[in-house]
């Protein structure tokens, strides 16, 4: 696994599906949870991010916390994926951005990492119906990635 920077101490089920970690800054702690679920098509799994409601046990894709903590909270993600597809190498992981704001906050966590994720993942981008290899700085309306097998 490349170096990532600096992130959270992350938790996980049993199952290694769900794993939570507490950001740290101005607004408090926070918990974060990442969920990864298998989709109707086998081997491939939906990347759930948000923050935790302890009043509705729900998480909240749509909060937007702003603890001054982005760049340690994307490290974090990229890290827990790192950590799922050597559980499941095979796993084709997706994310949609809930908003168009947090789409874009992936696409620059995966910039900012894209050197040491590419020597590991394949990497594409979702525009229209097509998937194409990721690059900097293209509007993309989801991220998919898979583990390079020996990586």
């Amino acid at each position: 696994m490349q170096k990532l920077g600096e992130v959270y101490d992350v938790r996980t089920t049993p199952d290694k599906f769900i794993y939570a970690f507490v950001s740290q800054g101005p607004k408090g702690a926070v918990t974060k949870l990442v969920a990864f679920t298998e989709t109707e098509q086998a081997g491939l799994f939906n990347l759930g991010f948000g923050d935790y409601d302890p009043m509705t046990g729900e998480v909240n894709d749509l909060a937007v916390t702003d603890n001054g903590d982005s760049q340690k909270v994307l490290a974090t993600i990229v890290q827990i994926v790192y950590a799922f597809t050597e559980l499941i190498p095979e796993a084709v992981v997706v994310a949609f951005g809930s908003t168009p704001a947090r789409m874009r906050l992936y696409q620059m966590g995966i910039s900012s990492q894209l050197t040491a994720a590419q020597t590991d993942f394949y990497i594409w981008g979702l525009v229209a119906d097509n998937w194409f290899p990721f690059e900097k700085n293209q509007p993309y309306r989801a991220l998919r990635v898979k583990r390079k097998i020996g990586a």
